[in-house]
C-alpha cells in the first residue's frame, strides 16, 4: 500500500488532535480527544502527563479507524509550549505537570535573573526575563519542593514526553526545547550557564534535534496503544506556535502568523538571531531561522471570562448577540479603552504585576460596549507591539494569517485589520499547528528536501481576507496614541497594588 499520508499530532492545552495530511496539505481525516486542566490553587495550573498520552492514544486510534494505518509514512509532533513534567527513574511523574498558564513562580523570576543575569538570560535563550519559560518554574520546584527536584531523573517537555512514550527515547525538537528558557539559541544545545544556576545537568533533559529529524520509531507497545504500525517514524516538529507558522507558510516577506487563541501570539520570521524588548525570539521549524514573537496571555481567555462572568454565560447565542450589537458601535466603544493585561503583561513591558483595566466607564455603557472594548484593547496591543518590531528590526509586516478560535469572529478580524493597518487573512483550516508538524514529517518521509519546501507545498490556502478601512485606520491611530500612555502611567500603581495584596495575603496566612 502506498504510504501517501503523514500525521500531524498536535497536543495542545485542552486537547490532542491527530490529523492525516496528504502531500498537497489536504486533511484526509482527523480525530481529537480532550485533556483535563486542573487549578489546585489561584494562578496554579497543572495536568496529569498520563492524560497527554491517553489523549494522544485516543486521538490516533480514532484517526486510524478512518484511514488505513498502512498509508502512514511518518508522524510529526506539535505541542503546547512552556509546560513540563518531572519524571522519576522509573518514568513515573514526581509531581503533576506544570502548565504554561501557571504563575506560581513570581518570586523565582528575580531570583534566577540575579543568579544568571537578566542580560545573559536574554542573550542565551532569546527570551526577556518573564514567568512564561519553564526555567522559572524549575526554580520554584528547586526552592519549594527540593526533595522532589532531587529525585527527578528527567524534566520533560510535552514533545519529549510523547516521543518517549512512542519510541522509548527521551528526545525532543529544537523548536520545542527553546521555549523552556534553558536552550542556547545560537549553539542549539542546553545552556550550561542557565542549568548550573538551577543545579541541573543536561543528562536530566531530553536530547534535542533539528525539526524534521527522525527521533525514533513507534515501538510495539506504542503500536498496541495507538494503532500506529510498529516502526512508524516519529519526527521532530516544534512548539505549536512555530509549527503553526509553517502550517500557514509564514515565511514569505511581509507575512506573520497571528494566533487568536487562549493567548494572542504573533510571529514574524527572520533568518537573523536578534533579541529585543518587544518580542521573544523562538526557534523556527526550518532549524536555521527564528520567529520574533509577541505574546499576550489574555486572548480568547479574556473574552470567555467576560462572557461567563459578566455577560450571561459563554453560550453561542450570547456570543452571537454581543457580536451583532458590538458591530453597531463605532470604534472606541463609546469612550472606553481596555488594557488587556488580565494575566500580567509579557511583550513589550514584561511586568508580572500588571493587571487589566477598563478606562472611561460611565453608566451609559452596556455589555456590547465592554465586549467591543476588550476586542479593541487586544487589537491595539497587537498594533503597538507589531509596530515596535517593525521599527526596531526593520521588518515590514503587510498581512497577518489569523488562526485560532478567535479568528472566527469577523468583527474582531476587522478591528485588528483597522487597528494594525494590515490585511488579515484566514486560512482554509484552523489546524495550522498540526499541518506544520505534518510538514516536518513529510521531510523525514522523503517527500520534500527541506521543511521550507514542505511548508510551501503543503500550507493551507487562504479562504478569505479582511482589508483595513481608511476611516477605521484613522480612528484607531488616534486611539493608539492614547492607549500607549495608559500603562506607563499605571506602572507604579500596579506595583503598589501588588505590594498591598501580598501584605493582605501574608496577614491572612498568619
Amino acid at each position: 500500500m502506498d504510504k501517501d499520508l503523514v500525521i500531524g499530532l498536535d497536543s495542545s492545552t485542552t486537547a490532542t488532535k491527530a490529523i492525516a495530511w496528504t502531500r498537497a496539505g489536504l486533511a484526509e481525516a482527523e480525530h481529537r480527544s480532550p485533556i483535563r486542566l486542573a487549578s489546585p490553587a489561584p494562578d496554579w495550573y497543572e495536568q496529569d502527563s498520563d492524560d497527554w498520552w491517553n489523549s494522544a492514544c485516543a486521538a490516533l486510534r480514532g484517526l486510524l479507524e478512518r484511514v488505513s494505518p498502512g498509508r502512514i509514512a511518518a508522524l510529526g509532533i506539535s505541542n503546547q509550549r512552556e509546560t513540563f513534567v518531572p519524571l522519576a527513574a522509573d518514568g513515573r511523574p514526581v509531581r503533576p505537570a506544570i502548565v504554561w498558564l501557571d504563575q506560581r513562580c513570581r518570586e523565582e523570576v528575580p531570583w534566577l535573573s540575579a543568579r544568571v543575569g537578566e542580560r545573559r538570560i536574554r542573550e542565551i535563550s532569546g527570551k526577556p526575563v518573564d514567568m512564561a519559560p519553564v526555567a522559572y518554574r524549575l526554580a520554584w520546584m528547586l526552592r519549594h519542593e527540593p526533595e522532589r527536584y532531587r529525585s527527578t531523573a528527567a524534566f520533560v517537555d510535552v514533545h519529549g514526553y510523547l516521543t518517549w512514550r512512542l519510541t522509548g527515547r527521551f528526545r525532543t525538537s529544537w523548536a520545542s526545547a527553546d521555549p523552556l528558557g534553558l536552550f542556547d539559541m545560537r549553539a542549539k544545545e542546553w545552556s550550561g550557564e542557565i542549568l548550573d544556576a538551577l543545579d541541573l545537568g543536561p543528562e536530566r533533559l531530553p536530547a534535542a534535534f533539528a525539526p524534521g529529524t527522525i527521533l525514533g520509531c513507534a515501538s510495539d507497545a506504542a503500536a498496541d496503544s495507538t494503532s500506529l504500525p510498529a516502526g512508524t517514524p516519529i519526527v521532530a516538529g516544534g512548539g505549536d506556535g512555530q509549527a503553526a507558522g509553517w502550517g500557514v507558510n509564514a515565511l514569505a516577506p511581509g507575512r506573520a502568523y497571528l494566533n487568536l487563541g487562549t493567548a494572542v501570539v504573533a510571529g514574524i520570521h527572520s533568518g537573523e538571531y536578534r533579541t529585543g524588548q518587544a518580542w521573544r525570539t523562538m526557534g523556527s521549524c526550518s532549524a536555521d531561522g527564528y520567529y520574533y514573537e509577541t505574546s499576550l496571555r489574555s486572548g480568547t481567555f479574556l473574552i470567555d471570562w467576560y462572557l461567563s462572568a459578566w455577560a450571561g454565560g459563554d453560550h453561542a447565542e450570547v456570543r452571537r448577540r454581543l457580536e451583532f450589537e458590538a458591530a453597531t458601535i463605532p470604534a472606541g466603544s463609546g469612550g472606553i479603552l481596555a488594557v488587556p493585561y488580565w494575566g500580567a503583561v509579557m511583550t513589550p513591558y514584561w511586568d508580572q504585576e500588571a493587571r487589566g483595566c477598563l478606562v472611561g466607564l460611565t453608566g451609559a455603557h452596556r455589555a456590547p460596549h465592554l465586549y467591543r472594548a476588550l476586542l479593541e484593547g487586544i487589537a491595539l496591543e497587537q498594533a503597538m507591539v507589531t509596530g515596535m518590531i517593525e521599527q526596531e528590526a526593520g521588518i515590514e509586516v503587510r498581512e497577518f494569517i489569523a488562526i485560532g478560535g478567535g479568528a472566527a469572529s469577523g468583527l474582531w478580524r476587522q478591528i485588528i485589520a483597522d487597528a494594525c493597518g494590515k490585511v488579515v487573512k484566514c486560512p482554509s483550516t484552523v489546524e495550522a499547528s498540526s499541518l506544520g508538524a505534518a510538514a516536518c514529517a513529510a521531510v523525514a518521509a522523503g517527500w520534500f528536501q527541506s521543511v521550507p519546501a514542505a511548508a510551501e507545498a503543503m500550507s493551507c490556502p487562504v479562504a478569505g481576507e479582511t482589508e483595513p478601512r481608511a476611516r477605521g485606520q484613522a480612528r484607531y491611530a488616534e486611539l493608539l496614541e492614547i492607549y500607549r500612555e495608559i500603562y506607563p502611567q499605571l506602572r507604579q500603581t500596579y506595583q503598589k497594588l501588588a505590594a498591598y495584596q501580598k501584605a493582605v495575603e501574608k496577614t491572612l496566612g498568619q
